[in-house]
């Protein structure tokens, strides 16, 4: 009963604290002028992407390699079988190929390159974690300086940029409301490591399938209600683009990171199976964004299936 009051007030805390922390730096960057491709670019893909980053970081620090390992390929692969396959369920949406091809082959390559580090080093150390970084760090300003005269990729950051809109309020309130955020996500992602942990001593399950399943979801779920949240504004193009732009900060970001501040052995049993499926989602995900067509209810019931298989694999 406590571990489960532990993981659901981890992951309470998460969502309300990323929504909190992008509201509150949102505002405070349209007080300062900040343009609005560059809030969508960086501070919604940060922000989003936060709940994945405290906790993978408490996880490394706390010793538990497969929750924090398992968080990041879990949330990328969530994000495109589960998340996208809802929210087609609920709203068959057509995408844009000019708006998310190119960010689509760069999650391609980083989920293939996460998968060779892992697999041939073994350890995500303080070297990669550096190389990573500043992979990310690249690719913001490439893409910064390619779109600064507009162009359909930048219009999908503008957009992006008002998935999150605060109401306006005096910049001490947005203050506020960005510290609570962040005091909620440390702590939160603290409870839900703990929780997670305990329960996958009692249930008798691996910190790693724990990881690509209860935490990964629960630290997607920001990414479930922008994507959602797009799609039924009529908006496929940012729907994708949150979950692109997701599932490249994941890589380059939140385990460049995690990596800097603790080294990550891979987990013996983090499988072929898991990397594959990570690698595999990707290019499904460029695949379907590539057609232009309308993805139906069908094909999102198919995603989510494929999800399910994926969880009664690791669980078996």
């Amino acid at each position: 009963m406590e571990t489960g009051l532990q993981i659901l007030g981890g992951l309470l805390l998460l969502a309300f604290g990323g929504e909190a922390l992008i509201r509150g730096a949102v505002g405070m960057a349209r007080r300062f002028g900040l343009s609005e491709m560059l809030i969508g670019l960086v501070l919604v893909g940060f922000g989003t992407s936060a709940p994945e980053l405290i906790t993978s970081i408490n996880a490394a620090r706390s010793g538990a390699a497969g929750i924090a390992i398992g968080n990041v390929l879990g949330s990328n692969i969530s994000n495109v079988l589960l998340v996208l396959g809802v929210v087609v369920l609920i709203r068959p949406i057509r995408v844009n190929p000019a708006a998310v091809g190119r960010d689509g082959t760069v999650a391609i390559v980083a989920a293939a390159l996460l998968a060779a580090i892992a697999l041939t080093l073994g350890e995500l150390s303080r070297v990669t974690g550096v190389a990573l970084t500043m992979l990310l760090l690249i690719y913001i300003a490439v893409v910064w300086r390619l779109e600064r005269n507009g162009g359909a990729a930048a219009e999908l950051h503008v957009e992006e940029s008002h998935t999150h809109d605060p109401a306006p309020r005096p910049v001490a309130m947005l203050i506020v409301f960005t510290v609570a955020g962040l005091g909620m996500l440390l702590f939160g992602a603290d409870l839900l490591v703990r929780g997670a942990v305990t329960l996958a001593r009692l249930a008798g399950m691996s910190e790693t399938v724990i990881g690509l399943t209860i935490v990964a979801v629960g630290t997607s779920l920001p990414e479930l209600v922008a994507t959602l949240t797009a799609a039924l504004r009529g908006r496929a193009d940012v729907a994708f683009g949150n979950i692109v732009g997701s599932n490249i900060y994941n890589v380059f970001g939140i385990l460049g990171i995690t990596a800097l501040v603790q080294p990550i052995t891979i987990p013996a049993d983090v499988s072929l199976v898991d990397w594959a499926v990570l690698v595999g989602s990707a290019i499904l995900l460029m695949l379907v964004a590539r057609t232009g067509a309308r993805i139906s209810r069908v094909e999102g019931a198919i995603l989510v299936a494929l999800y399910a298989g994926y969880v009664v694999y690791l669980i078996a």
